[in-house]
């Protein structure tokens, strides 16, 4: 299966690292996290990076790239990415793709066409300081002026988003959906076969609090603390991750502990949503229900699957 990249994708919590090792052992392969979150240096607990042991049993590429205070795109992930799934192939092994990041399966996979400019800080500033003075409607107006087809996705409240195509548009006189649709007829970097892990919406949702409850269990509250007390800014964006986000609030005094617990079950559940409504409009991905079944068992049909032949997206 030499040239193939094998994808491992779906929500959070569905056993996609276990599943990830289990495959590197059968196919001589190594893994790229796709996690957008795993990226960061010293957010280990809330972000579910592997444990020593399990980067022991594999190779790992892609994850503690960044500090939490160091920006990181999907462009530079999509340059880091190729570079290592180049590598992995010329030696002769199986690049494995493992993670939950659409945007970054999607860059790697999908011909996704990312324009490549860098942060303009003095414009984000001023549209910050526009947003924090007119509100984040006003912002939302400007870019539907200049790209109505971004505009028409994003929420007034992603301000993140907004800012970036506004950026985008300023620097290149193009509007962000314009590259977009150029990816579409892009062809991809890699073959890829895919393949999605499900289970059941109540399972995956149980899945998902006993994740969390592990997690305060591991000591997540003291590493957001620790976090915090290193001078790294609950605003980072980094900071805004799924349980720094949420334990900040309750470091920083906003709620108590239960509270926070509660916020982080429920944004899970509904990140959880969003990024199987993202991975099931993806045709190309071959479903594989893992409720109940061992990493090693589900790893074992993929094997036979890519054996069989398993369409290649070209």
């Amino acid at each position: 299966m030499y040239g193939t990249l094998v994808g491992i994708v779906g929500p959070t919590a569905t056993g996609k690292t276990a599943v990830g090792i289990e495959l590197a052992k059968l196919l001589d392969g190594e893994i790229i996290s796709a996690d957008s979150m795993a990226v960061y240096k010293g957010m280990d607990i809330g972000t579910a990076k592997p444990t020593p042991e399990e980067r022991a049993a594999a190779k790992f590429h892609l994850i503690d790239v960044v500090y939490p205070d160091e920006e990181f795109s999907v462009a530079e992930f999509k340059r880091l990415a190729e570079e290592a799934i180049a590598d992995i192939l010329s030696r002769g092994r199986v690049p494995l793709l493992v993670g939950g990041t659409g945007l970054y399966v999607k860059a790697v996979t999908g011909g996704l066409n990312i324009p490549t400019v860098g942060p303009d800080r003095e414009l984000r500033e001023r549209l910050k300081a526009e947003a924090a003075e007119f509100g984040g409607e006003y912002l939302l107006e400007r870019l539907r002026a200049v790209d109505p087809v971004t505009a028409a996705r994003l929420h007034a409240k992603d301000l993140k988003r907004i800012i970036r195509a506004l950026e985008v548009y300023a620097l290149t006189g193009l509007p962000i959906s314009h590259f977009h649709k150029r990816a579409g007829a892009a062809e991809a970097a890699y073959r890829a076969a895919l393949f999605g892990l499900s289970v059941s919406r109540p399972a995956l949702y149980k899945k998902v609090e006993d994740r969390v409850d592990q997690q305060i269990a591991a000591g997540l509250v003291e590493e957001v603390r620790g976090l915090l007390n290193r001078g790294y800014s609950p605003d980072l964006p980094s900071m805004k991750g799924l349980g720094y986000k949420q334990i900040a609030g309750y470091l920083l005094g906003d709620y108590d502990l239960q509270t926070a617990v509660y916020l982080l079950k429920r944004d899970t559940r509904r990140f959880a949503k969003r990024q199987l409504t993202w991975f099931r409009a993806d045709p190309g991905i071959r479903w594989i229900d893992v409720e109940g079944r061992s990493a090693p068992e589900v790893a074992a049909e993929i094997v036979n699957l890519l054996r069989a032949g398993f369409r290649e997206r070209n």
